[in-house]
């Protein structure tokens, strides 16, 4: 049987035996937009629990619209040109309209990346495009504090515009459930501060911080209260089906206008799993996502739902920019040095996390629950011994040797990985 994995820009086909029992899980057929940019306009127009892009506009100065950055497949082309035309039809000056990148903690997008970020030269021409930089004190202020604690602070260009809009791409998330939304503003334009303190083991060891979890998820609770800290806000989010084509498009309220693209996307990338298995084969949902293997630890966690206990996870990501920060770089090496279990007591009790941190605690979800490989051909020796897993130069072979060792054929396939979401049956 062969499969296609999501593997860097070109993909990777999976040759499995024909006698053993594959259940390739994938989201289930999408209705696919025929006319994105039409659904688009009258999204605008239509808004859900806010007025018509059109009528906040007007008597407005300035605006500012949030942009993903590189690491995910947003189509920003298709938004950002309806975005811009309709505030400076509205009759916001073009001087007065900046897109923001919202890097959270990533490196800025900058040069041919940030022209491929954002999709539209006519948009780079005509409006000021600029990255968040979360290290930067003056670039921004205090916006409150959520009822945890948590103190907020946004970037200055994104609070202080007179019209705030959010754009995102809506997919399962490892810890905060649902992508897109909130998430864009906070971590989004956050400062380091709050970022950090988003992201302690006191939200990320909760076991309701995990892929499909919205209702008890400490963690987008305390986004969503974070981001509506800075004012009303209103969002485009965008569904995309496993070949990024647009399926559905929302915009209106910040929580509503996410929560009805969370409700569109929820039965299509939730796939029930009749019992786990020995072996589940995932992926890091190939470029521009499984460019690190900070982004890689996505995919491990989200096909969790599909291991049996003990079972062997294979994942592929092509990593062809390396392992990720050097702040993550460095948890790697700590993890190492203290072992998993080690690793995990030093990050419980404080209040803020050490950057990238998170995702060295993440990963150790996936190796208390079984044993990860990993296939790729983008890191170095170095870097491969850093991963705390089991690297493999061939997928195939370590596969078939694992389920030969195991005596068990039946085996899981997720293309697509971290933006599907294997659910035991009787918990959807």
């Amino acid at each position: 049987m062969d499969i296609r994995l999501l593997y860097g820009r070109e993909g990777l086909t999976l040759r499995l035996p024909d006698d053993w029992e594959i259940e390739v899980v994938r989201k289930r057929p999408m209705p696919v937009l025929p006319d994105p940019a039409s659904t688009l306009e009258r999204a605008l127009a239509n808004p859900i629990g806010a007025p018509a892009l059109a009528d906040q506009a007007r008597g407005r100065r300035t605006a500012c619209i949030l942009i993903s950055d590189v690491t995910r497949p947003a189509p920003n082309g298709l938004m950002l040109p309806a975005l811009v035309r309709t505030l400076l039809d509205a009759g916001i000056e073009a001087q007065g309209v900046t897109v923001l990148v919202a890097t959270g903690l990533h490196r800025p997008n900058l040069g041919e990346e940030l022209s491929r970020v954002v999709g539209s030269a006519e948009v780079l021409r005509t409006v000021r495009v600029v990255n968040h930089e979360a290290g930067r004190d003056e670039d921004h202020v205090p916006v409150g504090r959520t009822r945890r604690g948590t103190p907020v602070l946004l970037d200055r260009r994104f609070v202080q515009a007179d019209l705030k809009v959010a754009t995102g791409l809506v997919e399962p998330h490892f810890m905060a459930g649902y992508s897109g939304g909130r998430k864009v503003v906070v971590p989004g334009v956050a400062h380091a501060e709050t970022i950090t303190r988003l992201h302690n083991a006191a939200f990320l060891e909760d076991e309701r911080a995990a892929p499909g979890i919205l209702v008890g998820n400490p963690l987008h609770e305390e986004l969503l209260e974070a981001a509506v800290l800075a004012g009303p806000i209103t969002a485009v989010n965008v569904v995309l089906d496993e070949e990024r084509r647009p399926c559905f498009v929302s915009y209106g309220d910040l929580a509503a206008g996410h929560a009805a693209a969370v409700d569109f996307v929820r039965p299509f990338a939730e796939i029930p799993i009749d019992r786990p298995f020995t072996t589940v084969v995932s992926t890091a949902a190939g470029s521009p996502l499984d460019a690190t293997y900070y982004q890689t630890i996505k995919g491990m966690v989200a096909a969790l739902g599909a291991l049996r206990p003990g079972g062997g996870l294979f994942v592929a990501s092509a990593c062809s920019d390396g392992l990720g920060s050097a702040a993550y770089v460095q948890a790697q090496e700590r993890l190492l040095d203290l072992g998993p279990d080690g690793f995990l007591a030093s990050l419980v009790g404080k209040e803020r996390a050490e950057v990238d941190e998170w995702e060295t605690e993440m990963q150790l979800r996936a190796m208390r629950a079984g044993r990860v490989h990993l296939f790729t051909t983008g890191l170095s020796e170095r870097e491969r011994a850093l991963t705390g897993v089991r690297v493999v130069d061939l997928l195939e072979e370590a596969v078939r040797a694992w389920v030969e060792s195991a005596g068990d054929y039946r085996v899981a396939v997720i293309p697509e990985g971290p933006y599907v979401t294997p659910v035991p049956a009787g918990t959807i």
